[in-house]
């Protein structure tokens, strides 16, 4: 996804995206099937626009249907050619690379070479609350995409019966009381020349001005382990919305659904193992046992076993394919009113 703007735009796009893993700036694409056409393409880009005389520049990236296959002899080009090009922009022979970090990654798709400057530093996933998780934990930005698809609101009760670390009950929160989740971080970017400190500190008084706290939302969550329920709460306290997010131990079996119609997102537990996707497929199956019938409440699982719908006990109104990290899974939800 591309956008355009100015540096203000990229400070607000990393403080308040809660679905994309990173902002990067766009420095050239082009066409490359050489090693020479490379070389020349970025000696061309405007770099010191973007990257200091001092500014340490690696670089990272992927090859995928391309004539130019090898990632390490790629890497060597894309350094070769930026030291290059920022030598003649500065005046110099030997660039120093002792200031602030500017993380390069590239990609080349079907011959197109694209390079761009990472300005998030670590991924936008990483809000600051949960230092430490479950064996099995949901990406954060997926969870917030699972918040986005379930649409929820300021006067939503959600519930999780499986809530392992809180992700989701705290994506759903901050979604619903507007908390931007990049605004208790820090960004690579803060330390690049061309954007600017102040773009920072508006992008985060802005955040800040735009938290709704006079809201119904409650989110509630289960967990049958003991130490799953302790870090829910610990982690809700740590992202600041303990006041709307709470767990307790219960197990699958002992569910209840709330006085009033909620929207119920889960991550359940999967193993790769065959004895473990068999205990996972017991839990689909008390789960159906215990959530059917939904009446009014809505129902968003997410897990990479594609015969959920089959042992749950119902067919999804709509299933998706989502990727947690590397593995595959689908969300199957479930919005429609079921009274049987």
């Amino acid at each position: 996804m591309f956008f355009s703007g100015d540096a203000a735009t990229c400070a607000r796009a990393n403080v308040f995206c809660a679905t994309a893993e990173r902002i990067c700036v766009l420095l050239g694409q082009f066409r490359a099937e050489t090693f020479d056409e490379l070389f020349e393409g970025i000696k061309k880009l405007p770099l010191s626009e973007f990257i200091g005389r001092n500014d340490q520049f690696p670089n990272k990236g992927s090859s995928l249907k391309s004539k130019l296959t090898s990632i390490p002899a790629i890497q060597k080009i894309v350094k070769k050619a930026m030291a290059v090009n920022l030598g003649k922009a500065y005046g110099v022979n030997v660039l120093p690379e002792n200031g602030a970090l500017c993380q390069i990654r590239f990609s080349l798709m079907k011959n197109e070479f694209t390079l761009m400057l990472d300005t998030s530093g670590s991924g936008l996933h990483k809000r600051g609350y949960r230092a430490v998780s479950n064996a099995a934990p949901i990406r954060e930005t997926l969870a917030a995409c699972i918040a986005d698809i379930a649409r929820v609101r300021e006067n939503d009760i959600v519930v999780d019966p499986f809530c392992g670390s809180g992700t989701l009950l705290i994506e759903a929160a901050y979604k619903a009381l507007n908390i931007a989740p990049g605004m208790n971080r820090r960004f690579a970017g803060e330390y690049m020349k061309f954007l600017p400190k102040q773009a920072w500190e508006a992008a985060r008084e802005e955040a800040r001005s735009l938290i709704r706290k006079d809201v119904e939302f409650r989110a509630l969550g289960y967990d049958n382990d003991p130490g799953c329920v302790r870090l829910t709460n610990a982690n809700a306290k740590k992202a600041g919305v303990a006041e709307y997010v709470s767990a307790e131990l219960r197990d699958i079996s002992d569910f209840k659904h709330p006085e009033r119609p909620a929207k119920i997102l889960t991550n359940p537990p999967y193993g790769e193992r065959m004895l473990e996707v068999e205990q996972a497929r017991e839990l689909y199956a008390v789960m159906g046992k215990k959530l059917l019938p939904l009446g009014e409440n809505q129902l968003y699982v997410i897990t990479p076993d594609e015969k959920f719908e089959n042992i749950f006990g119902l067919k999804a109104d709509k299933n998706r394919k989502l990727y947690n990290g590397m593995l595959m899974c689908r969300l199957y939800t479930y919005f429609k009113s079921y009274s049987n």
